[in-house]
């Protein structure tokens, strides 16, 4: 019988601990007092209140969200004693305040405390937010290249939902309000001027309007940057504008700097280490000229324009490189030294800038009676140069010059040939010649030009001789004419006849003329030699022939006389019948006002020269009524006139 009871205690107390937890709370919990519900917009500041009584030792209270530990609560506790001897039993206050409530605010609350080893929470007090529209994403400002499609982002949320977006471009709604259609993402295909954008989100609460973004229309990247000409230090770029809206372009802005690795080839690569050169120029033209650039360098150069609006975005960097130049000085330290038969030339490359590739040297020697003498070296700093001992040359001096592509450099100053002494280097006959074929014999004459002077001399007397046999055949053929110069004012002109000298060749000149037997037969006694006259000056010319100036080697003087001649080429048989009748009308023309003959000597002639010419002499001194003119006083020969043919 004494078992019973104590079975019976032994089960209600494995009862009582193994029973449910939460029930264990809610009988003996300790919270006199719960959170309560808040409901409120965005913004507002919202207090959550427990209360609890317990025996002892005050506990700590810990606030739960969503069954989750707030570390980092702006929570307030506070102790009352309730007993007289403020041991027995305490009175806690723990408040959590919300100061900005926000979505992330609402949820589930509740408090929770450790008494005896056991966990207390308190009943759950609930937060909710609820009011206008609030926007997580609002539209930013952007600078778009002008015509170039863009995209905008606006995002706005509640409680209480659903909450529509709506878009508005310069206070204009892009979409009607009618149908309630929100969009997240506004695409815009592009535009030609600034405009601003902002965003409208509705919900049952009410509207809310988002910042406004503006969106500034910038110049299109250029394009098609190009090099149009370049020189050694020159460069000239040329590229085409992009669209710039409605802005027009007030200027351009072109960087260059020197290639480097680091610099990018595509936009939004590194920029080169250095700060680059920036040159700004007015357009249109689109063109702009580098000057004052290095040589044979390559360089990378890039373009933006820029409007009212802004600057565009730059281009890709371009590589371009300069043209080559003549390197700008001489080679360094330039000798030149004689061992018997030979000489060596040695220098150094120069100090100053190449200016570009170096193809070789060139180098030059010259005598003092001798002509200069041009070699290429090639890359090789000396030469071994042969020297003829039988012809030696006085004063010989050298010059280097180095070259590139671009065209020799300058020379170096003339070094003399100076004799080899011991102590000044290896002697010349240790030294292997340099030069792939030895160079002509300095300061001799090598074999092929003894040659080439013999063809060119006997080139010289085959020419002359058929040039003296061709003019022996055209004097045969048209003799020797002589007339008078033509002198201005009214001239007396009076002559006489000499005889002719070689009856024969009078006969074979009048018989090529073809002219008539009459004719032939007055000109007869007026035939001079040809080959007697020497012509001289030109003194006059005309369309159909000319007046030169001429001497007739008589058989005790020479005489001064003007020849006239007549371009047969041009004239037709009866023109020149009427020319040489002018040394038949002149044989026995005598008149006091017309220019005449004076003194001994007198001569008139006609022939064909060589030069297809019919000439006619006169010869005389001239005699003018009243004072003579200052260009014909004491001029004691008359004119000679000459008819000549166009050659």
């Amino acid at each position: 019988m004494g078992r019973v009871p104590l079975a019976w205690c032994l089960a209600l107390w494995c009862w009582g601990y193994a029973a449910p937890k939460d029930t264990q709370s809610e009988a003996d919990s300790p919270f006199v007092g719960n959170p309560g519900n808040i409901t409120g917009a965005r913004g507002l500041t919202g207090t959550l209140r427990c209360e609890l009584q317990v025996q002892g030792e005050p506990p700590e209270v810990m606030w739960l969200q969503d069954e989750q530990i707030l570390e980092l609560a702006d929570n307030t506790q506070t102790q009352v004693p309730l007993g007289e001897d403020w041991q027995d039993e305490w009175k806690v206050v723990s408040q959590l305040r919300i100061s900005s409530l926000q979505l992330e605010d609402a949820g589930k609350y509740q408090c929770m405390v450790h008494l005896g080893g056991r966990t207390f929470v308190s009943q759950p007090g609930y937060v909710g937010l609820e009011g206008l529209p609030y926007f997580l994403e609002e539209p930013e400002d952007k600078a778009v290249p002008a015509n170039t499609p863009f995209n905008l982002s606006c995002q706005a949320q509640g409680p209480p939902e659903p909450v529509n977006l709506f878009w508005l471009q310069d206070a204009v709604p892009l979409v009607p309000v009618i149908g309630h259609s929100s969009q997240h993402r506004l695409q815009a295909p592009g535009l030609n001027k600034t405009s601003s954008f902002s965003c409208e989100a509705h919900n049952a609460k009410g509207v809310t309007t988002s910042r406004t973004a503006t969106i500034t229309v910038l110049p299109q990247r250029p394009r098609h940057l190009h090099v149009v000409s370049r020189q050694p230090t020159e460069l000239e770029v040329a590229w085409t504008p992009g669209l710039s809206g409605i802005y027009p372009l007030t200027h351009c802005n072109l960087q260059a700097v020197l290639s480097d690795d680091g610099v990018g080839i595509w936009l939004g690569e590194p920029d080169p280490p250095e700060e680059p050169l920036t040159l700004q120029v007015s357009v249109p033209p689109h063109q702009l000229r580098l000057e004052k650039l290095l040589p044979h360098t390559p360089y990378h150069i890039r373009v933006s324009c820029t409007s009212s609006q802004g600057p565009s975005p730059w281009t890709h960097w371009l590589p371009v490189e300069t043209t080559e130049g003549v390197p700008l000085g001489p080679p360094e330290n330039v000798s030149a030294m004689r061992n018997g038969s030979q000489a060596l030339v040695r220098w150094q490359e120069p100090r100053v800038p190449l200016q570009g590739t170096l193809l070789g040297y060139r180098l030059a020697y010259r005598g003092q009676d001798t002509p200069e003498v041009l070699m290429d070296i090639g890359l090789k700093q000396e030469v071994t140069l042969e020297l003829r001992e039988d012809r030696p040359v006085a004063n010989l001096t050298v010059s280097v010059a180095a070259y590139t592509s671009a065209g020799d450099g300058p020379w170096s100053l003339p070094v003399p040939l100076e004799p080899w002494r011991p102590g000044q280097g290896q002697p010349l006959h240790h030294l292997t010649p340099l030069v792939s074929e030895p160079p002509p014999p300095a300061f001799s004459w090598p074999w092929w030009y003894v040659l080439l002077g013999a063809v060119v001399a006997a080139a010289c007397v085959l020419i002359l001789a058929l040039f003296l046999v061709h003019r022996r055949k055209k004097e045969t053929r048209y003799g020797e004419v002589f007339e008078p110069t033509m002198e201005r004012g009214e001239l007396v002109v009076r002559y006489r006849v000499r005889k002719s000298y070689s009856r024969r060749t009078t006969e074979a000149t009048l018989n090529s003329l073809g002219i008539s037997e009459e004719l032939k037969e007055k000109l007869r006694d007026v035939m001079v030699d040809r080959h007697k006259v020497a012509l001289g000056k030109t003194l006059g010319e005309g369309e159909f022939g000319a007046v030169m100036e001429g001497q007739l080697n008589q058989d005790d003087s020479i005489l001064k006389v003007a020849v006239k001649t007549m371009k047969i080429a041009i004239c037709t048989r009866s023109e020149l019948e009427d020319f040489l009748s002018e040394a038949v009308c002149m044989k026995e023309f005598d008149h006091p006002n017309v220019m005449r003959l004076i003194g001994e000597g007198g001569a008139c002639s006609l022939e064909a020269t060589p030069e297809h010419q019919t000439t006619l002499f006169y010869t005389g001194k001239v005699k003018l009524p009243g004072p003579p003119p200052p260009l014909l006083q004491d001029q004691p020969t008359p004119l000679l006139l000459l008819p000549q043919l166009g050659m």
